[in-house]
């Protein structure tokens, strides 16, 4: 276990580094991001074989299908790794930049400019391609990171840092710009989350219970990515082919993130023509269902779903199904058992489409699409360090202009105040 000493230390290094990082222009940034690009598909034979050794202590931890999943790495996603950070290197830099100008009666001048936070601490359990978007979001804002894993994805984040790092390194980043604590036990997050003044803000990404802990425990500003319990709306004026695709994405196309759908609301005139056909397909694909009396009515054989069902997200082929008389009552289910995350309506109706947009107060709201696209690549911001599910400063996918704040730079010519 590293000593209570030494986590100061990194830090220390961490907040050092950062003053260093500021100045770095934003060529330097890009063709060191460029070139951790190339690295990671050089070293993806010795990345994969890192992963294989925590996908067998998966296995034998009985970890769900969907979880390992998450966990697994191969050519094609070290492959979108690698792209992710050459999207990044594209993105405009917004170190410097002026968000506001002022000019005052006085005379003053006054400009408001974007800056890096400093030092960011993600705390992130069990996705190993994080290790590398956190790293190239932070490496592109300026800001110094400390990276602290989750076990069962120890050796191949482990891997992936050693990659990027040395290749950052080799071409002139300032020394412990990126740090990685490679030791799992969890009073390690204990003593990281103690750090007040030396790391400047704490992001995990995981369950529930890993951002409560984080947040009950930290003496750093913590920004939350609570669960996802996303929901979809299927309206009664909705599009039934349309909806019928959307939900099926929404669920099946990758299960164990927190951007998929966990429950399906159908709107109750429209409940027994689209049900048995989607059940049915999502039965096809393994999906389990568990609905309200409403939903066993129209197809018997479900599981009833309980309250905590509701409240639940499932990370797996679980579905929760609830027959709605409208859009009023979906938007009370939403904002009852929701995790204002991201959800989404199926309608062809514009005034039921308003007011889900205005009456669900949740960080990415959809019509007529999947919520699988809240994500920060998909929103063209390169990549993400998580879905904030706050409403200060951060909301939804956080790019990099989440991870700045800004100073005054005040500009005068001998003012005084009277």
């Amino acid at each position: 276990m590293i000593k209570k000493s030494e986590i100061k230390k990194i830090c220390e290094k961490a907040k050092l580094a950062s003053r260093s990082l500021a100045l770095v222009g934003s060529k330097t940034k890009n063709d060191i991001l460029v070139a951790m690009a190339r690295a990671l598909l050089k070293g993806r034979s010795h990345i994969i074989c890192e992963n294989k050794k925590d996908l067998m202590l998966a296995t034998r931890k009985n970890i769900s299908q969907a979880l390992i999943d998450r966990l697994s790495l191969n050519a094609s996603r070290i492959a979108s790794m690698s792209d992710s950070l050459l999207k990044i290197a594209k993105l405009k830099d917004p170190v410097g930049e002026t968000i506001e100008i002022l000019k005052r009666p006085n005379g003053l001048l006054i400009k408001k400019v974007r800056v890096p936070i400093g030092v960011i601490l993600i705390i992130y359990e069990s996705r190993p391609n994080v290790t590398s978007d956190c790293i190239g979001l932070c490496l592109k804002s300026s800001n110094a990171v400390i990276l602290r894993g989750g076990s069962e994805a120890i050796n191949s984040n482990v891997a992936i840092f050693d990659i990027l790092n040395k290749e950052a390194s080799r071409r002139g980043l300032p020394p412990n710009s990126i740090s990685i604590i490679k030791d799992t036990d969890r009073r390690m997050v204990d003593e990281l989350l103690q750090q007040e003044g030396l790391v400047d803000l704490a992001i995990p990404r995981g369950g529930e219970s890993l951002i409560r802990e984080v947040s009950k425990k930290s003496m750093i500003p913590v920004i939350k990515h609570y669960k996802g319990v996303c929901h979809t709306y299927v309206d009664e004026k909705a599009d039934l082919k349309m909806a019928e695709e959307i939900c099926f994405n929404a669920k099946v196309q990758r299960p164990g993130v927190c951007n998929a759908m966990e429950t399906m609301l159908v709107n109750r005139k429209i409940a027994k023509y689209f049900l048995p056909r989607m059940i049915r397909r999502f039965r096809d694909a393994g999906v389990e269902i568990r609905g309200t009396i409403d939903v066993k009515r129209v197809v018997s054989d479900i599981k009833i779903a309980t309250e905590d069902d509701w409240y639940t997200e499932y990370l797996d082929l679980i579905l929760s199904v609830k027959i709605v008389k409208d859009t009023d009552e979906a938007i009370r289910h939403i904002m009852k058992y929701g995790s204002y995350h991201s959800d989404a309506i199926v309608t062809e109706d514009r005034l039921s489409a308003a007011k889900f947009l205005n009456e669900v107060d949740s960080a990415c709201v959809y019509v007529n699409a999947s919520t699988r696209f809240t994500d920060g690549g998909e929103f063209g911001k390169g990549a993400e360090m998580g879905i904030s599910t706050d409403k200060i400063h951060a909301r939804g996918p956080m790019g990099l202009e989440e991870l700045t704040s800004y100073k005054y730079v005040v500009f005068g010519n001998g003012q005084i105040r009277k």
